[in-house]
C-alpha cells in the first residue's frame, strides 16, 4: 500500500519544515538575520499507463495515463534576503546597511566572509572588529585620542583625534554584493560565504547604485514576523497531523483486508 510510505514523506517534510520555523522563532531577535523559508517538491511517479500511446494497435492515442505520486521531499531552505527594520541604537560603531549588500570580514583562516550585522567595535589595537573579534575589511584603525567617530551613508570614516577642530578622514568601508544572495553558504555567527551558486562578490561603495546606504547608530533587526511564524507553525503541525491520520487510515484498511483473509 503506497499511502503509508507517501504519507511518511510528508510527516518527514513537515518536520524538516518545522525545524526552519523553530530555527526563525530562535533567531527573532538576532541583528541581521534573515528567516528561512522550505520549499518542498513531489517525488517521482509511478507510471501504470502512459498517456500519448496507442490503447491497441492502429488506434487512437491515449488521452490521458495514469501516474501515481509517491510523496513529497525538500527541495531546498530559501533565505529570504528581504530588508528588516532598521533599529537606533545609539552606538557609534553600530552600523546598518539600507538596501543590497554585504560587510566583508576577515575570518581567522583569513578568507573573507559576509555578514549583514553592523554590530561592531574596536580592539586593542583601535581595529573595527566584529563581537567576534574578526577584522572588518578594508580594514578600519581608530587612532588613539579619537574623541569622535562619524561615519556617513557613503561607508567614509572620519575621527577627531585630541582636541582637534577638524575631522579626519582615516578610512573607507566597501561593501559587496552577489548575483544569487540565497546562493551563500551560511557558517553560523551571522556568517557567509561566497559558494558556486551566490557568484563572485563585486565590491563598491556604499551609495553607490545597486549598493546599500549606511546608518550609523543603527542596526538592522531580524526580518522574522511572528505572526507570519506563528501562521507557518499551525499549518506545519496541521500538516503533520493528517498525514498522520492517512497512515492511521491507511493502517485501519490493511488490518480489515487481513482480517477478511483468516
Amino acid at each position: 500500500m503506497r499511502a503509508l510510505s507517501i504519507a511518511a514523506t510528508g510527516m518527514q517534510a513537515q518536520q524538516k519544515n518545522l525545524d526552519v520555523i523553530a530555527h526563525n522563532i530562535a533567531n527573532i531577535n538576532t541583528t541581521g538575520f534573515k528567516r528561512g523559508r522550505v520549499e518542498f517538491t513531489d517525488l517521482i511517479y509511478d507510471t501504470e499507463r502512459l498517456n500519448g500511446i496507442p490503447n491497441r494497435a492502429n488506434s487512437a492515442n491515449v488521452p490521458e495515463g495514469a501516474h501515481f505520486g509517491l510523496g513529497v521531499r525538500t527541495a531546498s531552505v530559501r533565505n529570504v534576503h528581504l530588508q528588516g527594520q532598521v533599529a537606533q541604537t545609539g552606538n557609534r560603531f553600530d552600523l546598518a546597511l539600507t538596501g543590497n549588500g554585504w560587510f566583508q570580514i576577515e575570518n581567522a583562516a583569513g578568507e573573507t566572509v559576509y555578514q549583514r550585522s553592523g554590530a561592531f567595535n574596536t580592539n586593542g589595537a583601535g581595529e573595527l572588529v566584529t563581537q567576534d573579534g574578526l577584522r572588518v575589511q578594508p580594514g578600519i584603525t581608530v587612532p588613539d585620542n579619537t574623541t569622535d567617530i562619524f561615519i556617513n551613508a557613503s561607508g567614509a570614516v572620519f575621527a577627531r583625534v585630541g582636541g582637534a577642530a577638524e575631522q579626519q578622514e582615516i578610512g573607507q568601508l566597501s561593501l559587496a554584493t552577489f548575483a544569487n544572495d540565497v546562493g551563500l553558504t551560511p557558517l553560523g555567527d551571522n556568517l557567509f560565504a561566497q559558494s558556486d551558486a551566490s557568484g563572485e562578490p563585486q565590491v563598491g561603495t556604499p551609495g553607490d547604485p545597486g549598493y546599500a546606504t549606511i546608518r550609523q547608530g543603527y542596526l538592522e533587526s531580524s526580518n522574522v514576523e511572528s505572526v507570519k511564524e506563528i501562521t507557518q507553525l499551525i499549518a506545519a503541525q496541521r500538516g503533520y497531523e493528517m498525514n498522520s491520520k492517512v497512515i492511521q487510515a491507511a493502517d485501519d484498511m490493511a488490518s480489515i483486508v487481513s482480517r477478511n483473509l483468516r
